[in-house]
This record gives structure tokens, sequence and C-alpha cells, in this order.
């Protein structure tokens, strides 16, 4: 049964029993029922605008508590972000003082850098003539990279250093290598700084630096078993042991 009709029919059940209790007539029924239907209609659709609004209301509030709840989260956020912002600042500012440290660095090794070439430079020239080529080529490169912009500066000095720590490996080490001497083929041997020998393929001459005199000398023949003995260690032919090696005498410095 609809609502309306059902509606009417209570309220048209009320009126008849007032009437019989009054005496209303029929025409006062039925205007009174339209009036109480009317009524009752106008609440049950002000009940659904209430009903409307209070979901609205609900729905809003929801909204409401997701975007505070967002709001707090974002803040959060905010807050974090500024404080990585404040860190970022100051390294950023650690990394510039950090260049400007390093520019000043640059400006002072590098004049540095080619001070020690030179010394390098002058100290083969005047050093016992062993692997002349090989070192004489060092230094040329060094030479060379110092003036390329497309190599650090931590990088050259790195080859720089390296150069020092060959000169310096060349004092305390045994070599023998193959190499020419006025036109002859020869086997070298030197020992440490202290001795530079050699003797032909043949073994008929032998030699040996004087660093006091800047020239070569003739060895004396009973020496060639002490050479070969000192080419046999270097080349690792056999096991190490003591040999007489003819040492120029010191000289008084002056």
């Amino acid at each position: 049964m609809p609502m309306q009709l059902r509606t009417r029919n209570i309220l048209a059940a009320a009126i008849l029993s007032a009437g019989v209790v009054f005496g209303a007539t029929a025409a006062d029924v039925n205007t009174a029922i339209d009036k109480g239907v009317s009524r009752v209609n106008s609440a049950q659709a002000s009940q659904q605008k209430i009903d409307s609004i209070d979901n609205s209301i609900r729905a809003a509030e929801r909204e409401y508590r997701g975007v505070v709840k967002e709001v707090d989260g974002l803040k959060v956020y905010v807050e974090q972000l500024d404080k990585q912002l404040a860190a970022q600042d100051n390294e950023l500012a650690g990394i510039e003082d950090s260049i400007e440290k390093v520019t000043l660095v640059e400006r002072q090794i590098t004049p540095l850098m080619l001070r020690m070439i030179d010394s390098i430079d002058q100290f083969v020239k005047v050093d016992v003539p062993f692997l002349v080529d090989e070192r004489s080529k060092r230094v040329e490169g060094l030479k060379a990279l110092m003036g390329r912009s497309d190599v650090t500066v931590a990088e050259k000095y790195r080859k720089v250093m390296e150069a020092y720590q060959a000169e310096i490996d060349y004092g305390r080490t045994i070599e023998s290598y193959r190499g020419t001497l006025d036109g002859r083929e020869v086997d070298f041997l030197r020992v440490g700084r202290i001795s530079l020998m050699y003797q032909s393929l043949d073994g008929n001459v032998l030699g040996v630096w004087n660093s006091a005199a800047k020239q070569w000398e003739m060895l004396e023949p009973s020496m060639k078993s002490k050479l070969m003995a000192g080419i046999r260690i270097a080349r690792e032919q056999a096991a190490p042991d003591l040999i007489k090696v003819p040492v120029a005498a010191p000289q008084e410095a002056k």
C-alpha cells in the first residue's frame, strides 16, 4: 500500500473517531484529512532534507578529517625537506671551501712539480749512465704531461712521484740488461748505484764506469768470473750470493 494512501487512511480513522465525539461533518473531515496529509508529507520531505543534509555533513566531516591528516603528513614532510636543505647548504658551503683550497694548492703544487721534474732531469744526466734512454724518455714524458689540460693535477703528481720512486729503487736493486756501447752490443750489470759494469757478448771485453772520472775503464780479465756470476744472479739464473764488484774510491766532499 502506498505510504500516502496509508497515511490518509490513518488520519481518516482518527478524525472520524474525533467526529463521532464532537459531531464533525463529512466536509470538515475531508478538509482535516487533506491538511493532515499535507502536514505529514511536508514533515516527511523535511525529514528527507534533514537526512540528506546530515549525510552531506558527515561526508564533509570525513573529507575534512582526511584533509587534516594529509596536511599533518605534509607538514612533517616539509620539515624533513627543510632539514635536508639545511644539510645540503652546509655541505655545499664545505664543497665551495674545499674547491677554493684545491685551487690554491694547485697553484702552489704545479711549480713544485716542475722543479721536481727538472731535478730528476739533472740527476739522470749526472748519474751513473745506466738505462739512459729509458730514464730520459720518462723525464720527457713528465714534461709533456705537465702541459696537458686533460690530465688532473693529482694524476700529474702521481706520475712525478712514480718517477721518483723508480729512481729510488735503482739504488737498492741489481739488474742486468743488454744494450749498446760505442756501437758494440754488450751485457750490462748494475749493482745499485755503486757499480756499473759491462762485458761484450763474446766475453772478451770487460769494463766499468768510473764515476769520478765520468768515463768507462777497462777491467782486468780476472773480473770476468765475478761479472758473470753477478749477471746470472741479476737474471735469477743463480741463487743470490756475495759478489765482488769494483767500486770507485770515495772522494772528499767539497
